[in-house]
């Protein structure tokens, strides 16, 4: 029997209609579902036998955040507007859930980062968690409009540099297409391991961004005299004071993402930037 959780944008009632007809689908067939928020802290125990997301890039990134850590495997519906992670349009879903429970499908590892808090101060409360697995990115921006944060960067545990800048943004290959881009740093292949640190509007002379090996995980320490913001994968998770750090290094587990062959990333660019136009 395949169990299978379906994680619902709650805003999209297009979600909840399509939550609804895979539900009957499977259970017709004698499989067993849940249905949770794309906000939810966890799947169902025990572990699912796939998590289907139904919803944008976004709601695809809080599914992977709950899977991967159990290792199930994460298949994308498309609901959003660029659909870079998702895997199938809503016609398609019946047609990939009867390919996935006859074994006709693959599964791509994506590199995620373990991303870590950790506080100047022992008076300062820790965050309810402290540690958080992104298939994007990181990113610690500033909290004042007009000014910089000053973030003290160090490399495998050597001083590098102090930047000045709007945020520091830390990506996987796989989130070099998402705020990486839009903050100019580089398109990097998913199939690679790397970790990718891109300044955002840094007020400085050194401005360019860096690819490191996997191994090489990066610490973000506050600087005075202002705060900071961490937010993962779109997600705001701590108020940074001077002093309290963030590491992100390559997750020790790696992101399962479902696929049926044909998916080709070169393709998607041309696709999403017009590209065959030109």
């Amino acid at each position: 029997m395949t169990t299978v959780a379906l994680v619902v944008h709650p805003d999209r009632p297009e979600a909840k209609a399509i939550a609804e007809r895979a539900t009957t689908w499977l259970e017709a067939r004698g499989g067993a579902v849940t249905v949770v928020g794309d906000a939810a802290l966890d799947l169902a125990e025990p572990a699912p036998d796939l998590a289907v997301s139904l919803g944008g890039d976004g709601t695809m990134l809080r599914t992977v955040a709950l899977a991967t850590p159990r290792g199930v495997p994460v298949l994308g519906v498309n609901l959003g507007r660029l659909g870079y992670l998702t895997e199938v349009e809503p016609p398609g879903l019946e047609r990939a859930l009867e390919r996935f429970v006859a074994g006709d499908y693959q599964i791509e590892e994506r590199m995620t980062l373990e991303v870590t808090v950790t506080r100047g101060s022992e008076e300062r409360p820790a965050t309810a968690r402290r540690s958080y697995v992104a298939l994007n990115e990181a990113v610690v921006e500033k909290t004042v409009p007009g000014h910089t944060v000053r973030l003290a960067a160090a490399i495998a545990g050597r001083p590098f540099v102090t930047y000045a800048a709007d945020g520091l943004l830390v990506a996987t290959p796989t989130g070099s297409t998402a705020y990486n881009l839009s903050a100019r740093g580089p398109i990097v292949s998913p199939r690679l391991r790397a970790i990718v640190v891109t300044p955002i509007s840094p007020h400085m002379l050194f401005d360019r961004p860096l690819v490191l090996e996997p191994e090489e995980w990066i610490r973000l320490e506050v600087a005075p005299p202002r705060a900071g913001v961490l937010v993962v994968d779109g997600q705001t998770i701590a108020e940074l004071e001077p002093g309290d750090a963030v590491e992100a290094r390559a997750g020790a587990v790696a992101a399962r993402v479902v696929t049926f062959g044909g998916r080709d990333f070169h393709a998607i660019l041309r696709a999403r930037f017009h590209l065959a136009d030109r």
